[in-house]
């Protein structure tokens, strides 16, 4: 009972593990990411008109059933899924799932070993527990786009939505815990996640500088605040990255680079006094790496042990050899569009004794609501009703 993002996110994980994961939507309308399409893709979906790349990007591998909790026989059917349910992941404010006579302790008492996730904006009790969630203003308020972007710059938005993303892999790794414990003790329990407390975990040590200092984060661009060189350089022709976590790798990177005499510098002798001087290496590295190609500094940099790599864009990405080696894209069959075929990212962690597997594509607008109905013993007259009354 997810919808967006996180909650998708994290079932999407959980069904790339071989979870049967039925996706519980709006009649009618369905998940909003449905219609969340970038300019021209529209034409690539021929004349489906529920269904865009961004929702495709995590909904693979789940079953799609289209039921109206609010009326009385939908949350009838809804009960009936979840007695033989081993896990419900939900993003609704906190209280609504109540409203709906769906909360944690009455699916607990229909079902005592459930796990049962929900993923808010600002977890189940404070202040402000009642707002909605959004990725950008859990960002916001929770200090990641304050140490985003260039430090003469204005705060900055990653370029994906990471604190919505992180938000279901904390959830989903919850969800794997409970499990593990209710093999213990036999019982389910509640999960309560939230954007806001995802966000603030993930400031990891700048939130324990501050915490103990009272130290203020700035932002630093690509810069790190506590290792330097470790950043971005223009070249002769495109961006690269290029870092030194000790004096040995910066001594290395200085004599790579040319300016062999910058390594005997007393300005930059240790990590703390380069912190100290970050401007006025910045300036000599930049100088530096903008006298050569891309190409030509990463055949330098070959085989020398620097942590090192170009600024791909996406094209790049995915012909990036390692992402061939690891089967980082994938290819389903998919009717609804024109060419009959979605690529995908790859499942992006390998098992030893298992596979992971795109069994499924991402499925259609309610495409397996009588299927699902009739696992659970309703009879086709049943069903039909249930249509007839947009239940279903």
């Amino acid at each position: 009972m997810s919808r967006v993002l996180a909650g998708p996110f994290c079932t999407q994980i959980l069904a790339d593990y071989g979870a049967d994961v039925i996706k519980v939507e709006q009649p009618g309308q369905g998940d909003d990411t449905r219609y969340w399409r970038v300019d021209g893709e529209t034409a690539t979906w021929g004349k489906e008109d529920k269904m865009s790349y961004y929702f495709a990007a995590v909904n693979r591998n789940k079953r799609s059933i289209t039921l109206d909790v609010k009326h009385e026989e939908g949350r009838k059917v809804l009960l009936d899924l979840v007695k033989t349910s081993d896990v419900l992941v939900e993003n609704f404010i906190p209280g609504k799932m109540e409203k709906f006579g769906l909360g944690y302790e009455t699916l607990a008492k229909l079902n005592p070993s459930l796990i049962y996730a929900s993923i808010s904006g600002y977890g189940a009790e404070g202040p402000y527990s009642k707002r909605a969630g959004y990725d950008i203003i859990a960002a916001a308020e929770a200090g990641l786009l304050h140490i985003t972007g260039e430090s003469d710059g204005p705060p900055t938005k990653p370029g994906v939505a990471l604190t919505d993303i992180s938000t279901g892999l904390y959830t989903h790794g919850a969800i794997l815990a409970a499990l593990q414990a209710r093999h213990r003790t036999g019982k389910g329990q509640k999960i309560d996640s939230s954007l806001f407390e995802t966000q603030l975990s993930l400031l990891t040590s700048v939130a324990t500088v501050w915490l103990n200092m009272k130290k203020e984060a700035t932002r630093f661009g690509t810069e790190h605040p506590s290792i330097v060189p470790y950043a971005a350089f223009k070249t002769m022709d495109s961006w690269l990255v290029c870092g030194a976590v000790n004096n040995r790798q910066f001594k290395n990177l200085v004599g790579l680079l040319g300016c062999g005499s910058v390594g005997e510098d007393k300005r930059f002798g240790t990590n703390d006094k380069r912190i100290e001087n970050r401007d006025a290496l910045k300036a000599i590295l930049d100088e530096c790496f903008v006298k050569k190609t891309t190409e030509e500094w990463l055949q330098a940099l070959e085989g020398s042990g620097m942590p090192y790599g170009p600024i791909n864009d996406m094209e790049h990405s995915f012909k990036h050899p390692q992402a061939e080696a690891r089967d980082m894209i994938e290819e389903v069959d998919f009717e609804a569009l024109v060419g009959g075929k979605l690529k995908t990212v790859g499942v992006p962690v390998k098992f030893g004794n298992t596979k992971t597997s795109i069994r499924m594509r991402p499925p259609l607008l309610g495409e397996h609501t009588e299927e699902i109905l009739n696992e659970i013993g309703m009879e086709d007259d049943k069903i039909d009703w249930l249509k007839k009354n947009s239940v279903v």
